[in-house]
């Protein structure tokens, strides 16, 4: 995904991640968001600086791989769906309000 594509911020960021260890992150700044697997670390940082209005510092992007899987009745094997997260460090004295 190109950043100058004309792609909306929608396309590129598709829902926070809310676990423990991102709600600890929070409080430094740093804020996950599940992503689409072709986007690059300059449309991720246009789509959080468009949709939240707030100035990015830093992107870190990773790929987590789908985790092997099988049923336990017939032992099919499978795999879960893997996914791409982007971490966003906030410049300093911007937030973004996730839950409220």
């Amino acid at each position: 995904m190109k950043a100058s594509a004309g792609v909306h911020p929608e396309d590129v960021l598709l829902r926070p991640v809310l676990t423990e260890k991102s709600w600890r992150e929070m409080e430094d700044g740093k804020y996950t968001f599940a992503v689409r697997p072709g986007a690059s670390k300059v449309a991720i940082r246009q789509a959080v600086e468009e949709m939240f209005e707030v100035k990015v510092q830093k992107v870190w992007a990773l790929r987590r791989p789908g985790k092997p899987r099988r049923t336990r009745m017939d032992r099919r094997h499978g795999r879960t769906s893997g996914e791409k997260r982007a971490v966003v460090k906030l410049a300093p004295g911007h937030r973004i309000d996730l839950v409220g």
